[in-house]
């Protein structure tokens, strides 16, 4: 996967992560807390340390190296991380597929950024990974997350009970998908240790 900066909007860009990004995931994430918490799993204070980030980011990084999932950030005008967009769970072979999350920090929500960000991604993820679907799982009274993925391209395709574990219970989701091409895959994908 190339480690070109991409631009989301005039002051925001999407970039690869790096361990360096640690200290300001850590400061996004605390001042998003919050704002967030309905849609994310419990997590322990440490997770809102720049140690805790650094750790997070070396296990994303080894997933990235070992080809099997993407992780970028989203960063302001001085290169400080207010997010992340990842493609997790990458699967090549006939499936060529994997699973999107994402987040922006509470002062960047609502520009539109995710939704340009996530275009974004498709694009990489067909031309790039040459991927065949991306899957994504909202909560489903979380209807900002599903604008984005419909705007996005993404079509509902059924609901998982008890999908994933939210703020302390085991949460229904809304699972969607955007099919990125339908023809043959050619070349070998830009993502290390993929095949």
């Amino acid at each position: 996967m190339s480690d070109d900066i991409h631009r989301v909007d005039a002051e925001v860009r999407l970039r690869s992560a790096a361990l360096t990004d640690a200290r300001s995931l850590a400061e996004s994430l605390s001042r998003s807390r919050t704002y967030m918490r309905p849609w994310e799993p419990v997590r322990p204070d440490a997770f809102y340390t720049e140690e805790g980030q650094r750790e997070r980011l070396a296990g994303a990084l080894a997933d990235r190296d070992a080809g099997r999932a993407m992780p970028w950030v989203l960063c302001d005008a001085q290169d400080r991380a207010i997010g992340t967009f990842t493609l997790n769970g990458v699967v090549l072979g006939p499936f060529r597929s994997a699973a999107l999350g994402y987040w922006v920090d509470v002062d960047f929500a609502g520009r539109g950024l995710a939704t340009a960000a996530v275009r974004l991604i498709c694009e990489l993820a067909r031309d790039e990974l040459r991927l065949h679907r991306i899957e994504a799982a909202t909560l489903p009274y979380n209807e900002a997350s599903q604008r984005v993925l419909a705007t996005c391209g993404f079509e509902e395709i059924g609901l998982a009970p008890g999908y994933l574990h939210i703020d302390g219970e085991w949460r229904d989701h809304r699972l969607f998908q955007r099919v990125l091409h339908d023809g043959p895959v050619t070349g070998a994908p830009a993502v290390s240790g993929a095949s």
